[in-house]
């Protein structure tokens, strides 16, 4: 599975409008629930954050990618924002976070949702791509930009 097959375009939200890490976090995830994506936004929004208790998922580079495998999330989906000034997620490097990537999805399936993982920090690794969607305006362009990076680097198995 592809990220961009499960990061549409209605997905993606530029700018968040957050004032902090809890609130980027609930605005990804109400935004998949306005799509029906998520059974029950509050019970996701409390795993996530449960998650976060964990470890932080800010990566560093100015990326977070928070995340949970949960009940209330019956199918894999990802929502991303980008944030105008930046965010303090505890990232391990210090630095504010500016790209959030929410990855959600079902308890049963802990492969798939490692590989998404992977696929987002496999992206996100690359500066000129982290770079070019921190110009974009649109969430078209955001997308644009992800479909062709994951073309390029990964086969369309």
């Amino acid at each position: 599975m592809r990220l961009t097959d499960i990061l549409l375009n209605d997905y993606i939200k530029i700018p968040i409008d957050a004032k902090d890490r809890d609130e980027a976090i609930k605005e990804l995830v109400m935004l998949l629930g306005q799509f029906n994506i998520i059974d029950d936004t509050d019970q996701a929004y409390k795993a996530v954050l449960d998650r976060e208790k964990i470890m932080t998922t800010g990566v560093g580079n100015g990326i977070a990618i928070p995340h949970c495998k949960d009940s209330s999330c019956p199918n894999f989906a990802v929502a991303m924002g980008v944030h105008t000034k930046g965010l303090n997620f505890e990232s391990i490097d210090k630095k504010d976070v500016r790209i959030v990537f929410l990855l959600v999805g079902p308890e049963n399936n802990p492969g798939l949702h490692i590989k998404l993982l992977s696929r987002i920090s496999r992206l996100m690794s690359n500066e000129d791509l982290r770079d070019e969607l921190l110009e974009c305006k649109t969430a078209d362009e955001a997308l644009n930009l992800l479909q062709e990076e994951e073309n390029y680097y990964f086969d369309l198995d």
